[in-house]
C-alpha cells in the first residue's frame, strides 16, 4: 500500500499510472521514466511426446529437431525418444525419456518459420516383413534403417507469450523413397504429396506431443519450474544464444555427417553402408564417452549411421555432439569408417572398406573452422591396421595443412570416393580465430602486432568476449611502455579498446559489464595508461570538427563511461603508488579533455550533430567517476559549463532530446544529492527547462525532468526535522517555483485540450509543484511579478487551468487517491491565491476586477459541486477515510467562498445576477452549515438590488432559469430533495430576515419564494418522467404544465418556446400529428405578419418574424394534414393564401396552397375518418405523481382504439396501478391509500354549437359529423337508476337517467390527447323526457335516410330496407307500445303533471315519426327493384298494423315538418326501444352499461329500462301473444307436418367429410349483433299465392357464435330440386303469412355511418370471441369451431307438439327482427339468447353462387362486382340427408326460380357481430340433400335407392 502523504504527488501519479497499465497490459497514459519491464532474451520450448500411434513392429528411435525452413538448416541438436517393439506404453526406459527443453532460442528464432521435425528410424533386420515379425529371435547384427518422417510448425507456439498450458498436437509420419529420405522433411513441408505418401498401419493415428513456452534465463525458469525440469534432458541450440553470460561455460563441438560419394565395386547393385563415427586423442586411444547420438542418450565411444538400403552415395544427414574434454582437443582427431552390411543373418555381416578423419585443431592452435569439410576416403578392409600414427601422416582432405606430404603410406586414397562433413564449434574455452590468437601471442610476433590489431578489430564480439581479460591484458600491455609513453600502436590499440566498450552495449553481451568492472576493481593494473588515454580522448574532440569519418569518434565518446572508468583507476592506482604525484599535471589534462568537449558541442554543424548526441548521452555517467577524484563542487560547475556551452536557441530536435537527457541524467545523480551542488545545478536545469517549456518542445523529458526534482525535494522536505527548515531546500523550491510555475501553468492550459499522453505527467508535475509551496514562496512569486497586470494574468491562468481540471478527466474517475490529493492541493492553492484579490483587486472603483472575482467564484463552486467530492455517493468506510484525511472539502470551500463574498462589500452588486447560477448549486451540498451561510448570500443578492433597483427582478429570473437548467441536467434525486429542502429553508430565512425591512420588500419577497416553490414542484415531476419510453404521456403532461407556468405565471418567453418545442418533439414518435399542429400553433400565435427580426430561435435562424410565422403554419398545415384534421388546417390555408396575394404577390406559392386548401376540401367529403372514442380516466391515491393524483381527464383514444386497448396501454403507463371495474365516484379510503387506482369508463362528447353554421340550416352529413366529436369541451355519461316501484311489466315507468356532464380545462383535440376535467354537473333524466330523446333521435335520422335517397336514388337500398324494417317491425312487436302503456294514460298525466310537455311531445314525435315513415315508404317504394318490392309490400303490411295499434293518436295535431323541441341525443348513437315482447331475465353487464358502451365504433345511448320492462313481464308470466294481433289465425287451421330429425350435440357429431374448411362463416367488427332471421321463400310466395301454413321448427339449445357470412357455393343434387312444403322456419310474425317478401338486392356499398346501431341492453351480449376483428379487415375463412352448432328439438317427432297456428307449444313467438332485438320463447327453463346487429349490408358482398333449394335464400339483384366473379369451383357430392318427405315432389321449372334469397345476415348464417346465435335451424332439409350448414349427424336413417 502506498501512503499518499509519504510520496510526490509525482510518484503518486507514476505508481497509478504503473498500476493501471499492469492492469491494462499496456496504457496509453503514463510516460513518466518508470522500471522497463526487461525484455526478455531467451525463450525455452518444453517439448513432450505423449504417444506414437503406429506399430513399427521392431524397436524405434525418433530423433526430434528444430528446423528452420527459410534458412534451411536445423537450429537445436537432435533429442531421442526411444520405443520398444511392443510399443510406446509397454516401453518405459526412465522416467521422462519423452520429454526435453529446447533450450536458449533467441526473439529472432520465435519470428522465423520453425518446424519441429520428427525422424524416425526402425532398429533391427536389414529387411522387415511380417514372416520375420512372427519369429521371436533377435537378430545378430542390428541395423537403424529410415522409417518415416513427420514435421509440426510451432511458430503459433513460439510466439504464445502468456499462454501457461501445455498446448497439445499430433503430426502424422509419412514415407518415401530411401534415398530421399534426408529430404523428406522439406517435401512435407513444401507439400510436394507425389514425393511421399502416409506410413501405413493405422492412418488415423500420429505422433502425439505437446508443447509449451518458457522464458527468461534458464537458470530463472529453473528456479520457476522445478518439476518441469526433473530428469529432463536439455537440447541445446546449434551455436550459442543471444546472451551469453560471464560463467557460461560450454564445449561442444557438433558434426554432422552429410553425405558420400561411393565406387560401386563391380557389383550390380549398390551398397549397404554404414558410418561408424570414433573420437581418437593425440596417443591414438578412443575417447570414452564422448560421442552423444542426441540428447535424451548417454555418451557413448561410438556412434553408428543408418544405412540406406543398396545406395553408393547416402545422405544420412546425421549430427552428433562431441563433448572433447579441453585439455584433450589438443592433437585428437575424427574417424569414420565405412562398412557395407549384408542382409543375410550371420555373425560378421559388416565388413570394413574404408576410412575418412579429420583433426580438431589446426596447425596454428586454432579450432577446426565451422563450416562443410570434403574428406578424403582411404582403403582399408582390416581394423587392425587402422593405427593412427600411419594415417595421421596423411592428409585428412584438400585443406589440410597439418599433413606431411613427403611420408609415404600404406593406405591409398580413392579419388573418387569423398565425405562431406559439416563441424560447428559452440565453445566458450576455445577460439577457431587465428587472428585472436596471433594478438594474444604478440610478444612472440612483434612485427605482426599492427597485422593482428587490424583483424582483431574486425572479429565477432562473441570471440573477444570470452577471452575479455587476456585480450585487455595483452592490449593494455601494447599501449604504452613501461615509464607510460605512448608506443608506435597506442592509437590502433584505443581504437581496439574502444570496440571492445562499444560491444558492451549491446544487448547480447550487456550481461559482461560486471565482467568488465570486475576486470578493472581486480585486475587491472596500468598505472600509467591515463595519460594516453586522456590524450586520446583530447584528440578525439580536437578532431571532430576537421573530419567527416565520424563514426571512430562517436565510438569513442559513447564508450566514455568505460574509457573514464579505466583513466580514473589507473590515476588512483598511479597515486597510490606515488603518493598522489602529478596532481596538478592531471587536472590540467582532465579540464583540456573538458575544454575541448564543450568546445566541441558549441560548434554547430550537421556533420557532427550525432557526435555531439553521443557525448551528451554517455557524459553525466563520466561525472560520476570523477567524483573519485575532484570535489563534488568543481564536478558541478563542469556539468553545468558543459550545458552552458550548447547553443541557446534553434537547437536541432537531437541535440535538445540529448541535452534534456543529460540534464535528466545529472539530477538523478549524485551531484544533485549536495546543497550547493544542487543549487547550482537546479538554476542552469531551470533555465533551460523554462525555455523548453514555452516552446513547448520536448514535453516528456521536460516533464521527466521536473518529476525527479520534484520527487527528490518532497523527500528532502519529509527527511528534515519540524522545527528546523532547511534553507537550501526553501531556496531550491523557490528558484523552481519563480522559474518554471508560470510556464508550467502556460503550457498546461494549452494542451489541456489536446488530450496529449503528456498532460498527466505534465500536470502532475503542477500539483507537485503547488505542494511544496508555502505562504513565503507565493509572496515571493506576486513580489516576482510585481505590476498588477501580470499578478492578474497569472491568476486568470491558474484559475482557468484548476477549471479545466476539474471539469476534464485528466485522470480516470477510478483514481480516487490521486484526486483527493489533487483537491487538497488545488484547495489550499485558492487559498494563497485569494489573497491578491483582496489586496490588490478590490479597493475601489478603478481597482475592482470584476473578471477576475467572477472567475475565482466560479471556480470555486465548481471545485465545490465537482462529483468526486460528493461523499455521499461513497460507501461508508470510505466516506470516513476522506473525512478522516481531508474533511469535507466542500465545506472548507464554501466557507472560502463565503469569506470572499463578505469582503466584496459594495461590489456585491457586480455578481448579480451572474452568481445566482453558481451560489444555487452551491446549496445542493448536504451541509446544514454550509446551506445556511450560503443562503445569507442569496438575501445579500436581493438586498443589493433592490437598493440598487426598487426590485429583485433579475435574481429572481436568473433563480428560474438556474433551477430548470439543473433539472434539465438531471442530477441526482436525493439532489433535488435537497433542493426542494433548500428552497422551503430560502423561504423561512427570507422570512426571518425580512421582518424588520420594508413591507413591500417583504411581500414581494413572499410571492417570490412562492413563485420559485410552484415552479419547483412542476420541474421536479417533470424530472421523475424524464427518462423511459413508459413515461413519454407522463413527459407531455408535465411539460404543459411548466409551459402554462412560463407563459402564464412568469411570462418567460424564451422558456415557453423551449418548452414547445420539447412538447412537439415528445409527439411526433407518437404520432400524434393533430396534437404537434396544436403545439406548433401555441408558438405561431405569438407570432404576426411583421418584418421586424425576433430572437434568434435555433430552428429558424436569421428569419425575419413573418418568414418564421410563414414557416411554422407550412408545417402545422403538414401536421393537420397527417392527422387528417383538415378543418382546423383550412384557416391557415387562407391566411397564409391571403398572404401570399395581397403582400407578398408570389402567386407560385399562392397557387400551392390553393391547391392544398382544396384538396382539403376534397378530402373531408372523401376521406374516411374513424370516429375517435372519448374516455374518462380518473387517477386516485396518492402513490400517483402530484399532476394526476385524485384528478379527472378526458382522454381522446388512438384511431379505432376501443376501450379494452385503451386500458391495456393505460396500464403499461402505470404497471402498478389497480383498474376499479365499477363506476361509482371512490370513497375516501381509496383516495387518501397508498396504492394506485384508475377507473376508466366512456363518455360521449357533446358537440359544441359551431358558429359557422346558420341555426336550422342543412348541413352535408360529411361536414357536420367531424363537429360532433371534434373541437368538445363537454362530455356525457349516463347511468340508469330506479326511482319509485318497480313496474316489473314495464321498467319504463320507473327508469330514470343519471347524466353526468364533464368540462375539460381545454377542448379536444388540443396540445395533448388529454386535458383534466375542471368542472362536473350531474342531472337526473325522467323517463318520459328520455323516452322523447330516443323518439326525437330515430326521426331525424329517419329524415337524414330521406334526404340522401331523394338526392341520389342510385344509392344502395339496402341500408335503407334494413332501417325502415327495423323502425317498423321494432314498433309494431311493441317499442312504442310500451310507451303507450307507460306514459300516455290518465294516471301518468295526474301523478305527473309536470311531466305533461314531455308526454306531449312524446306524442308528437310518435305521430311525426309515422308521418316520416309514410313518406319513406313511398320514397323506398318507388326506388325498391322487383326483387325488393315482396319486402317493400310486407313492409306496408307492417306499417298498417302499426297505425291501426296508434289511432288513439289520431287526434293529435301535428304541423308538418320538424318539432322545434330539440333533442341532446345524437342519431348516429341511439336506437329504437326494444319489443316489450320477450319473456327473459334482466341481466347488467359491463358489457351493455348504460355508460356508454361502444358498440362497433358508436358509443350507444342505452336502453337497460325497456330490457327490464321486458324481464318484468316475463316474471309475471305474460304471454307475448296478448300484446300482438294475429290477423292470419286461420293459418292455425294447418298442422305442422312432423318436424326434421335432431342434429345431435356437437360433440358427438362428426365433421363433414371433405367439408371441413368450406362452411365458414366470415364477419367484421365488434360486438356487432345480427338479428335478421333467415327465411324460405317458396316460388308461391314470390307469386303471392297462399301456401301451407309454415311451421317454426324447434328452437335450439344451444347457440355460438357466426363469425363471417357464408359464402360458398351449393350444388343441387342429381334429378333437380323440388320445391317442397318441408319444415320451413319462418321469420316473419303469423300477422302475414300470406306474403314473405325477399331482402332488397345487394349492390355498391354506401356510407355504413348512415345507418343507426342497436343494442339489446336486457340481454348479456355473448362473451367475444378470442380474436377481434379490426375494422376493415377482410373477411377470413374460420375452422368449424366457429360454426354454429344447431341442435333441433326432436321432442313432437309424431306431429303432436304443436298448436296449428304456432302460438302455443315450444315454437311461438321465435321471431327475429332487424331492429336489434330478438324474440325467443322460453321453454324447458331455457333462456335464449338474442341477436345484435349494427352492421349494415354494405359491409359484406356474397358472390354469386349456385342457388340451394334448402338454404332459405332468395335471389339476389347481382352488383357487377359479383358479374364479373367467375363461378367457384363444384362441391364433391356428399352422402344424403333423406328424412321422410311428401310424395308430391315435383320438379322446378329452372334453377333461377327455385328459391329466393332474403338479405337478412342470418338468413345464410351471415352474421355482423362477433358472437351470434345460429339461424340455421330455420333451413328445412329436402330429401337427398346435403345440408352445408351444420354437420351431418351419424344416426340420420337413409332411404335406399336415393339418387346419389
Amino acid at each position: 500500500m502506498v501512503d499518499p502523504d509519504m510520496i510526490s504527488f509525482v510518484e503518486l501519479y507514476q505508481v497509478h499510472a504503473q498500476s493501471a497499465e499492469n492492469s491494462q497490459g499496456a496504457s496509453s497514459r503514463g510516460t513518466m521514466r518508470r522500471k522497463e519491464a526487461r525484455k526478455i532474451l531467451t525463450h525455452h520450448l518444453y517439448f513432450c511426446m505423449r504417444d506414437f500411434g503406429y506399430h513399427v513392429g521392431e524397436d524405434t528411435e525418433i530423433y526430434f529437431s528444430l528446423y528452420d525452413t527459410k534458412r534451411a538448416k536445423y537450429i537445436s541438436e537432435r533429442f531421442l525418444v526411444r520405443i520398444s517393439r511392443e510399443g510406446f506404453s509397454n516401453y518405459v526406459e526412465k522416467l521422462h525419456s519423452n520429454c526435453t527443453i529446447f533450450t536458449d532460442l533467441g526473439n529472432a528464432d520465435l519470428s522465423r518459420d520453425i518446424y519441429l521435425v520428427a525422424h524416425v528410424l526402425r532398429v533391427g533386420r536389414m529387411l522387415y516383413s511380417d514372416s520375420v515379425k512372427k519369429s521371436s529371435s533377435s537378430p545378430s547384427s542390428v541395423f537403424k534403417r529410415p522409417h518415416g518422417c513427420a514435421v509440426l510448425p510451432v511458430s503459433e507456439v513460439l510466439l504464445s507469450k502468456d499462454s501457461p498450458d501445455e498446448k497439445e498436437f499430433s503430426c502424422k509420419v509419412f514415407t518415401t523413397d530411401e534415398k530421399d529420405f534426408h529430404q523428406l522433411h522439406e517435401l512435407l513441408i513444401k507439400k510436394q504429396s507425389s514425393k511421399y505418401s502416409p506410413l501405413g498401419g493405422q492412418p488415423n493415428y500420429g505422433i502425439g506431443i505437446s508443447l509449451k513456452m518458457l522464458h527468461g534465463e534458464l537458470s530463472q525458469v529453473r528456479e520457476e519450474n522445478p518439476l518441469l525440469f526433473k530428469n529432463v534432458a536439455l537440447t541445446q541450440k546449434l551455436g550459442f544464444s543471444d546472451v551469453i553470460m560471464p560463467g557460461d561455460v560450454r564445449n561442444d563441438l557438433y558434426l554432422t555427417l552429410e553425405r558420400g560419394e561411393f565406387e560401386r565395386g563391380g557389383k550390380s547393385t549398390g551398397k549397404n553402408i554404414e558410418a561408424t563415427i570414433v573420437v581418437l586423442d593425440a596417443e591414438g586411444k578412443i575417447l570414452e564417452n564422448c560421442l552423444w547420438g542426441a540428447s535424451g542418450m548417454d555418451g557413448s565411444n561410438l556412434y553408428q549411421s543408418m544405412i540406406i538400403y543398396h545406395h553408393n552415395s547416402p545422405w544420412w544427414s546425421e549430427t552428433i555432439r562431441l563433448a572433447v574434454p579441453i585439455d584433450k582437443f589438443y592433437g585428437s582427431h575424427i574417424r569414420i569408417e565405412y562398412r557395407h552390411c549384408s542382409t543375410r543373418e550371420k555373425t560378421d555381416n559388416k565388413r570394413l572398406f574404408g576410412f575418412s578423419f579429420c583433426r580438431l585443431m589446426e596447425a596454428g592452435g586454432a579450432t577446426v573452422h565451422d563450416g562443410p569439410h570434403e574428406l578424403y576416403m582411404y582403403k582399408c578392409e582390416e581394423k587392425s591396421r587402422l593405427d593412427p600414427s600411419l594415417y595421421l601422416q596423411l592428409p585428412s582432405s584438400s585443406n589440410d595443412s597439418a599433413a606431411s606430404t613427403t611420408s609415404s603410406s600404406i593406405f591409398a586414397r580413392s579419388s573418387k570416393e569423398t565425405v562431406w562433413v559439416h563441424t560447428l564449434l559452440c565453445s566458450t574455452k576455445l577460439t577457431q580465430n587465428v587472428d585472436l590468437l596471433s594478438l594474444l601471442q604478440w610478444r612472440e610476433h612483434p612485427d605482426r602486432i599492427q597485422e593482428a590489431l587490424g583483424r582483431v578489430r574486425r572479429l565477432d564480439g562473441e570471440e573477444l568476449v570470452k577471452f575479455l581479460q587476456d585480450v585487455l591484458d595483452a592490449l593494455f600491455s601494447m599501449f604504452s611502455t613501461e615509464d607510460g609513453n605512448s608506443t608506435s600502436h597506442s592509437g590502433l590499440v584505443f581504437h581496439v579498446l574502444v570496440s571492445i566498450f562499444s560491444l558492451l552495449e549491446d544487448s547480447k553481451f550487456e550481461h559482461f559489464k560486471p565482467v568488465m568492472d570486475a576486470y578493472i576493481s581486480g585486475h587491472f593494473a596500468a598505472a600509467l595508461v591515463y595519460k594516453g588515454l586522456l590524450s586520446s580522448v583530447q584528440h578525439c574532440a580536437d578532431w571532430v570538427n576537421s573530419t567527416e569519418k565520424q563514426e571512430p569518434i562517436q565510438k569513442c565518446f559513447r564508450s566514455l563511461e568505460y574509457i573514464f572508468k579505466f583513466i580514473i583507476q589507473s590515476r588512483l592506482l598511479f597515486a597510490r603508488a606515488t603518493g598522489g604525484q602529478y596532481e596538478d599535471s592531471f587536472r590540467k589534462d582532465l579540464y583540456n579533455v573538458f575544454y575541448a568537449l564543450h568546445k566541441m558541442l558549441g560548434a554547430s554543424n550537421d556533420i557532427i550533430l550525432p557526435t555531439q548526441v553521443a557525448l551528451l548521452h554517455s557524459i553525466s555517467a563520466v561525472y560520476e567517476q570523477l567524483l573519485l577524484v575532484l570535489p563534488i563542487l568543481e564536478v558541478t560547475k563542469l556539468a553545468t559549463a558543459m550545458l552552458e556551452s550548447l547553443p541557446v536557441r534553434d537547437l536541432p530536435p537531437q541535440l535538445t532530446q540529448a541535452k534534456l537527457t543529460a540534464i535528466r541524467n545529472m539530477v538523478t545523480s549524485s551531484l544533485f544529492t549536495d546543497d550547493e551542488s544542487r543549487n547550482l545545478l537546479l538554476t542552469t536545469s531551470c533555465k533551460h527547462l523554462r525555455l523548453h517549456l514555452a516552446h513547448r518542445d520536448e514535453l516528456r523529458l521536460c516533464t521527466e525532468i521536473l518529476g525527479e526534482v520534484l520527487g527528490f525535494l518532497f523527500k528532502q522536505r519529509g527527511a528534515q526535522s519540524q522545527d528546523k527548515v532547511n534553507n537550501c531546500l526553501h531556496h531550491d523550491v523557490e528558484i523552481l517555483c519563480l522559474s518554471t510555475l508560470d510556464m508550467l501553468i502556460q503550457t498546461v492550459l494549452i494542451i489541456i485540450d489536446r488530450s496529449a499522453a503528456v498532460l498527466g505527467p505534465l500536470v502532475a508535475c503542477l500539483l507537485g509543484l503547488l505542494q511544496l509551496l508555502d505562504e513565503f514562496h507565493y509572496k515571493r512569486l506576486w513580489e516576482e511579478l510585481g505590476d498588477r497586470k501580470p499578478v492578474k494574468d497569472f491568476l486568470l491562468r491558474v484559475f482557468l487551468v484548476f477549471r479545466d481540471l476539474i471539469k476534464q478527466d485528466v485522470f480516470p474517475s477510478d483514481w480516487l487517491v490521486i484526486r483527493m490529493v489533487a483537491n487538497n492541493v488545488m484547495l489550499t492553492a485558492l487559498q494563497e491565491l485569494a489573497q491578491p484579490l483582496v489586496l490588490s483587486f478590490l479597493d475601489s472603483r478603478c481597482y475592482f476586477d470584476h473578471q477576475l472575482w467572477s472567475n475565482y467564484f466560479n471556480l470555486a463552486v465548481t471545485f465545490l459541486t465537482q462529483p468526486s467530492l460528493q461523499l455521499e455517493k461513497f460507501s461508508e468506510v470510505k466516506r470516513d477515510k476522506i473525512l478522516e484525511k481531508y474533511g469535507d472539502m466542500r465545506v472548507l470551500m464554501g466557507f472560502q467562498i463565503l469569506s470572499m463574498w463578505s469582503n466584496l462589500g459594495e461590489h456585491k452588486i457586480n455578481f448579480v445576477p451572474s452568481m445566482v447560477g453558481p451560489f444555487l448549486e452551491v446549496t445542493l451540498v448536504p451541509e446544514a452549515e454550509l446551506r445556511k451561510a450560503t443562503l445569507g448570500i442569496f438575501f445579500d443578492m436581493m438586498q443589493c438590488e433592490q437598493q440598487a433597483h426598487g426590485n429583485f427582478k433579475q435574481v429572481e429570473s436568473e433563480l428560474i432559469d438556474k433551477l430548470d437548467i439543473l433539472i434539465s441536467e438531471n442530477k441526482g434525486d436525493d439532489e433535488y430533495r435537497q433542493l426542494f429542502n433548500t428552497m422551503e429553508h430560502l423561504s423561512a430565512v427570507l422570512l426571518d430576515r425580512v421582518q424588520s425591512e420594508d413591507p413591500a420588500w417583504k411581500d414581494s419577497g413572499a410571492a417570490f419564494i412562492s413563485s420559485v416553490t410552484r415552479l419547483l414542484e412542476r420541474l421536479l415531476d417533470y424530472r421523475s418522467v424524464i427518462q423511459g419510453d413508459e413515461n413519454r404521456d407522463k413527459r407531455m403532461s408535465c411539460t404543459v404544465n411548466l409551459l402554462n407556468f412560463y407563459k402564464n405565471e412568469i411570462n418567460r418567453k424564451e422558456m415557453y418556446l423551449r418548452y414547445i418545442y420539447k412538447l412537439h418533439d415528445l409527439h411526433l414518435p407518437a404520432e400524434n400529428y393533430t396534437e404537434a399542429g396544436f403545439t406548433m400553433k401555441l408558438y405561431a400565435d405569438q407570432l404576426s405578419w411583421t418584418s421586424r427580426s425576433l430572437v434568434s430561435d435555433p430552428q429558424y435562424p436569421g428569419f425575419p418574424e413573418w418568414q418564421r410565422k410563414e414557416q411554422l403554419y407550412r408545417q402545422i398545415i403538414h401536421y393537420f394534414d397527417r392527422g387528417k384534421c383538415w378543418e382546423k388546417g383550412i384557416p391557415l390555408c387562407k391566411e397564409l393564401a391571403e398572404l401570399y396575394e395581397l403582400h407578398l404577390f408570389d402567386y407560385a406559392k399562392l397557387s400551392d396552397i390553393l391547391r392544398t386548401q382544396a384538396r382539403f376540401f376534397d378530402n373531408i367529403l372523401t376521406q374516411l375518418r374513424p370516429e375517435p372514442e372519448y374516455f374518462r380516466v380518473g387517477f386516485y391515491g396518492l402513490s400517483f405523481p402530484l399532476f394526476v393524483r385524485n384528478k379527472l381527464f378526458v382522454y381522446r383514444g388512438l384511431e379505432y382504439e376501443r376501450i379494452g386497448a385503451f386500458t391495456q396501454r393505460l396500464q403499461t403507463e402505470f404497471p402498478s396501478a389497480h383498474i376499479l371495474m365499477k363506476n361509482c365516484p371512490p370513497d375516501d379510503t381509496i383516495l387518501n391509500s397508498e396504492g394506485q387506482y384508475i377507473q376508466i369508463c366512456n363518455v360521449k362528447p357533446i358537440p359544441e354549437e359551431n358558429p359557422l353554421f346558420p341555426v336550422g340550416a342543412d348541413i352535408p352529413e360529411k361536414i357536420a359529423n367531424f363537429y360532433i366529436v371534434n373541437d368538445v369541451r363537454r362530455f356525457q355519461l349516463d347511468r340508469p337508476i330506479h326511482k319509485g316501484p318497480v313496474d316489473k311489466e314495464n321498467e319504463f315507468k320507473s327508469l330514470w337517467i343519471e347524466r353526468t356532464t364533464l368540462i375539460t380545462s381545454s377542448p379536444l383535440p388540443g396540445i395533448l390527447r388529454w386535458f383534466e376535467v375542471i368542472e362536473r354537473s350531474v342531472e337526473e333524466v325522467p323517463p318520459v323526457q328520455f323516452a322523447c330523446e330516443t323518439m326525437a333521435g330515430v326521426n331525424k335520422e329517419l329524415r337524414q335516410l330521406v334526404a340522401q335517397y331523394t338526392a341520389e336514388p342510385k344509392r344502395n337500398i339496402n341500408p335503407f330496407s334494413m332501417r325502415l324494417q327495423g323502425i317498423i317491425d321494432a314498433n309494431v312487436m311493441g317499442g312504442i307500445a310500451k310507451y303507450q302503456t307507460a306514459f300516455f294514460t290518465p294516471d301518468f298525466a295526474k301523478q305527473n303533471p309536470e311531466f305533461t310537455d314531455h308526454v306531449l311531445r312524446l306524442k308528437i314525435l310518435t305521430l311525426e315519426q309515422l308521418q316520416v315513415l309514410e313518406s319513406a315508404l313511398v320514397l323506398h317504394g318507388d326506388l325498391a327493384p322487383a326483387g325488393v318490392q315482396p319486402l317493400h309490400r310486407r313492409l306496408k303490411e307492417r306499417f298498417a298494423q302499426l297505425k291501426t295499434g296508434l289511432r288513439d293518436l289520431g287526434s293529435l295535431q301535428v304541423h308538418r315538418g320538424r318539432p322545434s323541441l330539440t333533442s341532446t341525443s345524437s342519431i348516429i348513437n341511439t336506437p329504437l326501444p326494444p319489443l316489450p315482447t320477450e319473456k327473459k331475465l334482466m341481466t347488467h353487464s359491463a358489457g351493455v352499461h348504460l355508460s356508454g358502451e361502444t358498440i362497433g365504433g358508436r358509443s350507444t345511448v342505452p336502453y337497460g329500462q325497456l330490457a327490464q320492462a321486458a324481464a318484468a313481464a316475463e316474471e309475471q308470466g305474460v304471454d307475448d301473444e296478448d300484446i300482438y294481433t294475429k290477423p292470419m289465425e286461420a293459418l292455425s287451421a294447418h298442422p305442422p307436418p312432423p318436424p326434421p330429425p335432431p342434429i345431435p350435440q356437437r360433440e358427438s357429431r362428426p365433421r363433414s367429410v371433405g367439408y371441413g374448411d368450406l362452411a365458414r362463416t366470415p364477419t367484421r367488427g365488434n360486438n356487432d349483433y345480427s338479428s335478421l332471421p333467415p327465411m324460405r321463400i317458396t316460388r308461391e310466395l314470390l307469386e303471392g299465392d297462399s301456401s301451407p301454413t309454415i311451421p317454426r321448427p324447434p328452437k335450439p339449445t344451444h347457440q355460438r357464435s357466426l363469425s363471417k357470412p357464408l359464402s360458398f357455393p351449393c350444388t343441387p343434387p342429381p334429378g333437380g330440386l323440388d320445391t317442397v312444403s318441408s319444415p320451413l322456419r319462418n321469420s316473419w310474425s303469423e300477422a302475414s303469412m300470406d306474403e314473405a317478401p325477399p331482402l332488397p338486392p345487394r349492390g355498391q356499398t354506401p356510407d355504413k355511418r348512415n345507418t343507426s346501431l342497436h343494442l339489446d341492453t336486457s340481454q348479456t351480449p355473448p362473451a367475444p370471441p378470442k380474436r377481434l376483428m379490426k375494422k376493415g379487415s377482410s373477411p377470413a375463412i374460420l375452422n368449424m369451431d366457429a360454426i354454429v352448432d344447431v341442435n333441433l328439438e326432436s321432442s313432437d317427432l309424431d306431429g303432436s307438439g304443436g298448436s296449428g297456428d304456432g302460438v302455443t307449444g315450444g315454437g311461438s313467438g321465435y321471431d327475429l327482427r332487424d331492429s336489434g332485438y330478438a324474440e325467443f320463447p322460453v321453454s324447458h327453463g331455457l333462456t335464449p339468447t338474442n341477436n345484435f346487429n349494427n352492421l349494415s349490408y354494405e359491409d359484406f358482398e356474397l358472390p354469386q353462387s349456385h342457388r340451394c333449394s334448402e338454404l332459405n335464400i332468395s335471389p339476389p339483384t347481382l352488383s357487377p362486382r359479383a358479374l364479373n366473379c367467375a363461378p367457384p369451383p363444384p362441391i364433391p357430392p356428399k352422402s344424403n340427408v333423406m328424412p321422410s318427405s311428401p310424395p308430391d315432389l315435383a320438379p322446378s321449372d329452372s334453377p333461377s326460380d327455385l328459391f329466393s334469397e332474403t338479405h337478412s345476415e342470418n338468413a345464410t348464417g351471415l352474421s355482423s357481430g362477433n358472437d351470434h346465435s345460429n339461424n340455421l335451424s330455420g333451413c328445412s332439409l329436402p330429401v337427398g340433400v346435403d345440408n352445408y350448414s351444420v354437420p351431418k349427424s351419424q344416426n340420420i336413417p337413409q332411404r335406399t335407392g336415393s339418387p346419389t
